[in-house]
Formats: structure tokens, C-alpha cells, sequence
């Protein structure tokens, strides 16, 4: 097969800092044909609305998503792209190397995270591993990835208790996280819409919250869920 005959990958890069944006274009530049797949960034945002916007819009096949952002936070921008359904993939980007920060990340459905201090060694190979539907953590990545899934196994139960979670909730919760409607959550549950609409109220009210988007966030913060397929405490 040729280059001409394979798909353009889509590219949305997203940071705060106009510099930081121009110098990821320049990089990538270095690699006109990733693994032999031409690509183009289809553009450029540096909010948390205008991302979804332009996510929407676009539909990229990949998004290199800076974590700091300066209006809003990298997971809360991902928790809300999986809630309107974008259906690429997001390469994380972070000065930031606490263990639980990267954990955080890949819950919220990042595959791949990056350092910045090593972006230029790893930006190509994080790229192609993620786009051939894996997950790119560099090795010192993944010491703070397993440090943090350690720490979280022995506090999670813990945690659940606290809560005093049913096990019903806790499906409800899981199925939430995966982006499910409430139609979908009582149709996988064998329940009805009312079931489920009166665990959510239960489940808002035993995590403080107001929404489900403060639910999903505030259960990925507390460890409670894994966006893979996971079960609530098998994060």
C-alpha cells in the first residue's frame, strides 16, 4: 500500500500557551509521515470550550492535550469529551510527574503521557503506539502509573465504605463513568429509567455532588473507577 493511499490522521493540539502550541507544530513537523501515516493538524484551542468545539467539529483522530490548562483542568476536559462522544484518542501532556496526577490521567481515558521534558524523544513513538490502539507510558511514567494503582488498591475499599455505597450504586456509578445514558444504564441492569434516576440521586447525594459530570469527576478523583472496562475498586 502506498502513503497516498492511506487515511490522514487528524491532529487537534491543545495548550494554553500560543509558544508552547508553535513549538509542538515545529516538532511535529520533524515527522512528515508517522509510521508511514501522513497527518495534519486540523487545529488549535486553548480552553476547555473551545476544545469541545472544535472536537466536535472536527471529530480529530488524536488530541495532544496539555494537562495544565489556564481556564479549566486537562481531566475535567477529558471526562466531558467522552460525555459528548468524541471517539479518538488523547495523548497527554505534563510538567506535572506526581503519581496520582497520572493516574488521574489515564482514568479519565488518556492513552499515552508524556513529560514535557522528554517530549522530543518520545512525541513520535508515543504517537504511533497510541494510534495502533495502545497505551505509550514511558518507563518513568509507568513507576508513578503502579506506584499509585498500589496505593489506590489498599485505600479503595476504604473508601467505598465510607461512602456506604449499595452494590447496586456502584454498577450505576461504573456505567455512568463509561459515558452510558440513563436508558442504556437501566437496559444493562435489566432495571427501569426510575430505578436508575433514583440510585443516581442516592449516589449524588453520598458523593456531594450536583451533576453527573461532578459525579464522574469527583469518582475518578477518589479512585473509585477505571475507564476500561473495570469493575468500581479494580482501578
Amino acid at each position: 500500500m502506498t502513503t497516498m493511499q492511506l487515511q490522514t490522521l487528524s491532529i487537534l493540539l491543545v495548550d494554553s500557551e500560543p509558544r508552547f502550541r508553535s513549538q509542538l507544530r515545529s516538532l511535529l513537523s520533524f515527522y512528515p509521515f508517522l509510521d508511514n501515516q501522513p497527518f495534519t493538524i486540523v487545529g488549535e484551542a486553548a480552553t476547555l470550550t473551545a476544545t469541545l468545539a472544535l472536537a466536535a467539529r472536527q471529530k480529530p483522530d488524536l488530541i495532544i492535550l496539555d494537562l495544565e490548562l489556564a481556564e479549566g483542568s486537562g481531566i475535567e476536559m477529558m471526562v466531558q469529551l467522552r460525555e459528548q462522544g468524541y471517539a479518538g484518542r488523547v495523548l497527554a501532556l505534563s510538567t506535572n510527574e506526581a503519581d496520582h496526577w497520572v493516574f488521574k490521567a489515564m482514568q479519565a481515558g488518556a492513552r499515552g503521557y508524556i513529560f514535557k521534558e522528554t517530549l522530543r524523544q518520545q512525541l513520535n513513538p508515543a504517537i504511533q503506539t497510541v494510534m495502533q490502539g495502545q497505551v505509550y507510558l514511558s518507563p518513568e511514567v509507568t513507576t508513578c502509573f503502579f506506584r499509585q494503582f498500589q496505593f489506590l488498591n489498599q485505600n479503595v475499599l476504604q473508601v467505598v465504605r465510607s461512602l456506604d455505597l449499595t452494590e447496586r450504586e456502584q454498577e450505576v456509578l461504573h456505567w455512568l463513568v463509561q459515558g452510558e445514558s440513563n436508558n442504556a444504564i437501566a437496559h444493562r441492569l435489566y432495571v427501569t429509567v426510575a430505578t436508575v434516576k433514583a440510585h443516581l440521586t442516592s449516589i449524588f447525594e453520598k458523593l456531594e455532588v450536583r451533576n453527573r459530570t461532578q459525579a464522574i469527576v469527583k469518582a475518578l478523583r477518589l479512585g473509585l473507577i477505571c475507564t476500561g472496562g473495570e469493575e468500581l475498586g479494580m482501578c
